[in-house]
This record gives C-alpha cells, structure tokens and sequence, in this order.
C-alpha cells in the first residue's frame, strides 16, 4: 500500500490556479520608452533637419550664396539684434498683423454669426463672402495702394482680407453643424431664443472658430511678407527685401525662420486656448 502511494501521480492543480496561455504574447513585457516631453518630441523633426543642413554646408554640398548655413543664419540674427535692426523691424511686423487680426477676426465673427443665426443674414452675407473669398488676396494689391495709399493702411488691409474668411466659414459651419438634438432638448426645457443663442448655439461654434483663428493666424503672415516687401521702410519684409539687393541669403533664411517661428507661436497660443475652452469635449488624442 505504501509503495503505491508512492508511485501514483501527484494531484492536479486546481482549474482556478492553472496558468493562463498567453498565445497572444500580451504579457510580453513592453519596451522601455524614453521619457522626453513632448514639445522636445515636436522639436526633433526641425531639429534634425537643421543639422543635415548645417551638414551638407559643412561639406560644400550646398554653396552658401545660395543658401546660407544654419551657422551663418544665426550670426546674421545676431548682428541685427546688437545693432537693434531685428527688433524695431519685428515690431513693426507684429503691430501690422495684431492690427489686420483684430479688424478681421471681429468682423469674420460678426458675419458668421448675422449669417448663421439669421435666413436674411445667410441670404445676404453667405453669397457677398463666398464671392469676394475666392479673389486672390495679392491681385488686390494695385486696388488697395490706390485707396489707401503706400503708409500703413494697405498692409493692414491686406491682412484684414486674408484672415476674415477662415474665420468666417469655420465659425458659420460650426453654427449651422449644431445638433438638431440638442436645439429641440433646449426648447422642451423651456430656453427662449436668446437663451438658446447663449448656452447651446454658440458653445457649440466654438471649435470652429478656433480652427478658422489658427489658418487666419497662418494667413496673416503669408500675407505680410508680401506687404512689406511693397513700398515699406519698416518690417521683416523689409528687412528681406534689402538683403535680396545684396544677395545675403543668410538675412533672407533668418527672416524666413523668424516668420515660421511666429506662426508656431501662434499656433501654440491657439492650442492653449482649445485646452482652456474645450475642457468638456474629449476626443481622440493619438495613441
């Protein structure tokens, strides 16, 4: 009796404490990530790309009358900066396009909503706007130096054109995109027109009118490096167009970068906007 004891197999483990099969290797350990924030996640493509550049210039892939190094680039920016040519001329730039974007992201606002809210407002505004959007901002030019003159006006009303209409169409869509749901949700509760307006309408636009913020950001300074390259004494523009009658691509690249850089600014205020405005919508966020 003993020896058999002995020789039977040892019991089975409970079916509850067996071992799960992981055919599908999910508890695989992950790999390590590098924990780098993400804005020096969003830097290293520009980054990199600077260095290949500063690499081929280096090697005399690239000849610098052509195109300046990122090395050259920064020595020019500093020489305009000790001698405060950089900075009275960005301020100049700056004022022109906060100017051109007050005027035109109020106005774009208004038309939107006497258009969005109103069927005489869409009848009247809607087909003035979508004709006059699809005029190219530069082919104006001629029509504004005549009347305005060659000051200031023409550049900031070059600006007011240009960021007008994204503003406009972004913010009229996202009205007109409100759901119907939640309209006829309000009025079974009991909200007036205004009240309607107030806390369901225009809650509703404010994404669109966020997206249509950050392309007239992006146009503004598309549009006023072209201004100021026209019968300006002041301004990056300026400053680029001088440099072209030298062939110093170095001040060009510089004043290139600098318009880039501002508009990457301008896009981060934006983005600090939508995450202070649009706390209760969440979306998709990447994975």
């Amino acid at each position: 009796m003993a020896t058999a004891a002995l020789a039977s197999p040892p019991a089975a483990p409970p079916a509850d404490t067996a071992p799960l099969v992981d055919a599908a290797g999910l508890s695989r350990p992950r790999r390590a990530r590098l924990p780098l924030p993400r804005p020096v996640r969003r830097l290293a493509g520009p980054l990199i790309l600077v260095a290949l550049w500063q690499l081929l210039g280096s090697l005399g892939e690239i000849d610098p009358r052509v195109l300046a190094t990122p090395g050259q680039v920064l020595a020019a920016g500093w020489d305009l900066a000790r001698s405060g040519e950089l900075a009275s001329n960005l301020l100049a730039s700056l004022l022109r396009v906060a100017q051109g974007l007050v005027i035109g992201v109020s106005l774009g606002v208004v038309l939107a909503v006497a258009a969005g809210l109103f069927r005489l407002g869409e009848d009247l505004v809607d087909s003035t706007v979508q004709v006059l959007r699809s005029l190219p901002v530069l082919g104006l030019l001629p029509l504004v130096i005549i009347w305005f003159g060659v000051g200031e006006e023409p550049k900031v009303a070059l600006v007011v054109f240009a960021t007008v209409f994204p503003v406009y169409l972004n913010t009229y869509a996202s009205i007109r995109g409100v759901e119907g749901r939640l309209v006829e949700s309000a009025r079974v509760l009991g909200l007036g027109r205004l009240a309607l307006i107030r806390h369901v309408v225009l809650p509703g636009a404010v994404p669109g009118f966020l997206v249509g913020l950050r392309f007239a950001l992006t146009s503004s300074w598309l549009v006023i490096i072209i201004a100021e390259q026209l019968n300006a004494t002041s301004g990056i523009g300026y400053l680029m167009n001088q440099a072209q009658a030298w062939y110093r691509t170095d001040i060009i690249v510089l004043g290139l970068l600098i318009y880039g850089l501002l508009g990457l600014g301008a896009d981060a205020v934006v983005r600090l906007l939508e995450r202070r405005l649009l706390r209760w919508r969440r979306g998709f966020d990447g994975s």
